[in-house]
This record gives structure tokens, C-alpha cells and sequence, in this order.
């Protein structure tokens, strides 16, 4: 009896421990499901971060010169800087409720003292500085026009600083010494090849005489 049931016990173990696995009566092998990790992952998504999930970019090579850059005028027909070639130009960035609004008067006074000597202010309405630009391009321009009779070039309004900014405010940025653009009538002095000169934060006043010297130098050289 004892012998009978040691190989009971023998003959169960034997089965337990195939390493086979069992036949269904049709004689087909049961094959047990694949472990998790032999199951193929899922591709991967791209991060925030990587180059193929990324903003798209603007389009607009840093070459350093303004002459690469076409923007819509204040009467939003486009215009190439390209156009002002051979000229000094100084690139304002204006708005019309700022406590430094009445700087038009002197830069419109700047414009008419050197234009026939080839150079012109050229104004680009802002709205990043305390909202101090709400108004629409024609009412822009008739602000100017009515209350300082300004003759000079005006661009439509365009973004200045932070991720947004045109393109051409990333370029005049990188000029030393680099940063962003601090508050409105913030000034870029540009030479007669449309390449960056000088900078002047914007309490450097149209009457500066650093700023009407560095105007004279650049309309001195060839």
C-alpha cells in the first residue's frame, strides 16, 4: 500500500514538471502568451523638445543688414528696406500714448535737418510696452500726422521683443550691447551698407548731440 501510493506521488511529479507544453484533444499544442517584455514597444512620440516637435521657424536668415527684411507701410502696401539703400536711416520703435510720445516732434525736426543729405527716421509701431500702442494703422497715422506732422517713413505695427518679435527686431536685438528691446523710442542707427551702427536706449533724445554726431559720422562715410 505504502509502494503503491510512493508511485502515485512519483508519477504526478513526472507530469508537473514537463517542460512541454499540454495537447488539446485534436492534438494541437497550447502555446502559452509571450511575456510582456518580449512584446514590441510602441515608437516613441517626439518630445517638446525635439527638433521635429518644435515651433516652426520664421524663415529669416541673420545676415546682419536690414536690407534682407520686407515689411507692410503704416498704408499696408509691402516695402523692401532694400529701398532705402545708400541712406542712414534711424529705426524707431514708436507709440502714440508713451510719456516719451513727444520725441516725434524732435525726430521729425531730425528727419528734415539730414534728409537731403540721405537719411531719414523710420518709425515701426510697437503695442509691447505698457499697451501703449492700442490703436489701429490708420489711426496711427493720423495721430502722427495731425498732432506732429510727421513726414518721415512708418511701418505697420509689428511685435518688438519676446518670442513673437519680427524678425527684424531679432537682428537689431543681437546689436551690442545685445538684448532685448527695453520700452518704446528705442533707437537703431543704421549705416549707408544696412548694417546696425549704434543703438540708444530711448531717453537718448532726437537733440542728443551723441546722437547728432553719430548721424554726422555716418553720413561722412562712403
Amino acid at each position: 500500500m505504502i509502494r503503491s501510493s510512493l508511485l502515485v506521488s512519483l508519477a504526478f511529479v513526472a507530469v508537473g514538471c514537463n517542460p512541454q507544453p499540454p495537447a488539446t484533444k485534436d492534438n494541437t499544442t497550447v502555446m502559452s502568451a509571450p511575456a510582456p517584455s518580449a512584446l514590441p514597444s510602441p515608437p516613441s512620440l517626439p518630445s517638446p523638445s525635439s527638433p521635429s516637435a518644435s515651433t516652426p521657424p520664421t524663415g529669416k536668415t541673420m545676415t546682419g543688414s536690414i536690407y534682407d527684411f520686407t515689411l507692410d507701410t503704416i498704408d499696408g502696401s509691402a516695402k523692401p528696406l532694400a529701398d532705402f539703400h545708400g541712406k542712414v536711416l534711424l529705426l524707431v520703435n514708436v507709440a502714440s500714448e508713451c510719456g516719451y510720445t513727444p520725441q516725434y516732434q524732435g525726430l521729425q525736426k531730425l528727419h528734415g535737418t539730414y534728409e537731403k543729405r540721405g537719411f531719414s527716421v523710420v518709425g515701426f509701431p510697437s503695442n509691447d510696452f505698457g499697451g501703449q500702442e492700442p490703436g489701429s494703422n490708420k489711426e496711427i497715422k493720423e495721430f502722427c500726422s495731425t498732432k506732429f506732422h510727421v513726414t518721415f517713413p512708418m511701418f505697420a505695427k509689428i511685435p518688438v521683443k519676446g518670442p513673437a518679435k519680427h524678425p527684424l527686431y531679432a537682428m537689431l536685438a543681437q546689436t551690442a550691447p545685445a538684448g532685448e528691446v527695453k520700452w518704446n523710442f528705442n533707437k537703431f542707427l543704421v549705416g549707408k551698407d544696412g548694417k546696425v551702427i549704434a543703438r540708444f536706449d530711448s531717453d537718448v533724445t532726437p537733440e542728443s548731440p551723441a546722437l547728432a554726431a553719430a548721424i554726422e559720422k555716418a553720413l561722412g562715410e562712403k
